[in-house]
């Protein structure tokens, strides 16, 4: 095993959780390497205190994409790539498979570069930048497939293991905004999915949130990230049944608000995975993304809803909800909870 390992993987919450059983796997191959992760700074809290990685490296590529290269531990991409280079690193992986990922894992000076081939890349001309290309296994989740390069590492057996931040003070800031608005055992319900196309209906929400209020006598705790308060307004103000909560969080408060949840309900994004990666109950609604590569994966007990009739996974970024997502109905979800909670081997 090579002893100085760089992960490229920027973002987002997902796709990070889902990067997280690599940096366990290297770890379990090569205790004593000195293994790095770069990544995007507004997502660096989710590696926090991660016994796995040996630095986090933050960077910005939206504000050089600006013109704006702000100080910070890295202060600006020259002084980012030579402190790349002066470390010497044996091998970088690329988990990302975009441009921006694979020409960072080139400018690091990594004698090996490993990236997906060509037809599993988001980017497909990033392959130009990699030593050595793998190929993952057919129709595998995408927790598999980043498996696939630690293995081409040389590293196995796969280590599925999320280590997330587990932080005192971000539980007693949840704990202390739980007790404020009156709130013990609840739920979670995270309406927005990055694109339109992702999200169920608010109104369904609604009407999900004052199902399980009425059945269950739990509240409900609204989540919503950057640029998707909109969608909590309206869940607020459609609710009925004990109105739901909300209050703004930081990534760490935000993993353990999760961490004491009842349940979460959430189209695929962040916080879905995040729940999975935590052991959380969760129900997943699925629409243009394929829940077999990209469902929750972990500890968690997860069940998914999907109308696969309604047509081929897309990965359209669109405005509005896709037909698979609409074909979803209360009570689906209402009965996915249920299988969610009932107990094991029930």
């Amino acid at each position: 095993m090579s002893q100085r390992i760089l992960l490229v993987r920027l973002g987002s919450m997902g796709d990070i959780v889902h990067a997280l059983p690599v940096a366990a796997t290297l770890r379990a191959a090569s205790p004593d390497a000195r293994l790095d992760w770069l990544v995007e700074a507004r997502w660096q809290e989710l590696l926090e205190g991660n016994p796995d990685i040996s630095n986090v490296i933050p960077v910005d590529t939206f504000a050089w994409r600006r013109g704006l290269l702000r100080p910070g531990t890295w202060a600006g991409a020259s002084e980012l790539v030579r402190g790349l280079r002066g470390i010497g690193y044996d091998v970088a992986l690329d988990l990302q498979g975009l441009y921006k990922s694979a020409l960072l894992a080139r400018l690091s000076g990594a004698r090996e570069r490993l990236g997906f081939e060509k037809r599993f890349l988001k980017e497909s001309g990033a392959a130009r930048f990699y030593t050595r290309r793998v190929e993952p296994p057919e129709k595998s989740h995408v927790v598999e497939m980043n498996l696939a390069l630690a293995q081409a590492a040389g590293a196995k057996p796969w280590r599925l293991r999320f280590p997330l931040p587990a932080q005192a003070q971000d539980d007693a800031g949840v704990a202390a905004l739980l007790q404020k608005n009156q709130v013990r055992e609840f739920f979670v319900l995270s309406p927005g999915g990055g694109w339109g196309s992702k999200c169920w209906p608010v109104e369904r929400y609604a009407q999900l949130h004052n199902a399980l209020a009425r059945q269950r006598g739990w509240r409900s705790v609204a989540n919503a990230g950057p640029g998707e308060e909109h969608l909590v307004s309206q869940l607020l103000v459609q609710a009925r049944v004990t109105p739901p909560v909300h209050f703004p969080l930081r990534l760490g408060q935000l993993v353990a608000l999760v961490r004491r949840a009842r349940l979460l309900v959430s189209g695929d994004t962040g916080p879905l995975h995040l729940a999975a990666a935590l052991g959380t109950p969760c129900v997943g609604l699925y629409g243009p993304t394929d829940p077999a590569r990209n469902g929750p994966y972990g500890p968690g007990r997860a069940v998914v809803v999907h109308h696969r009739e309604e047509g081929r996974s897309s990965y359209k970024h669109e405005d509005k909800p896709s037909p698979a997502m609409l074909a979803i109905t209360v009570d689906e979800v209402l009965a996915a909870v249920e299988r969610c909670l009932e107990p094991a081997g029930g």
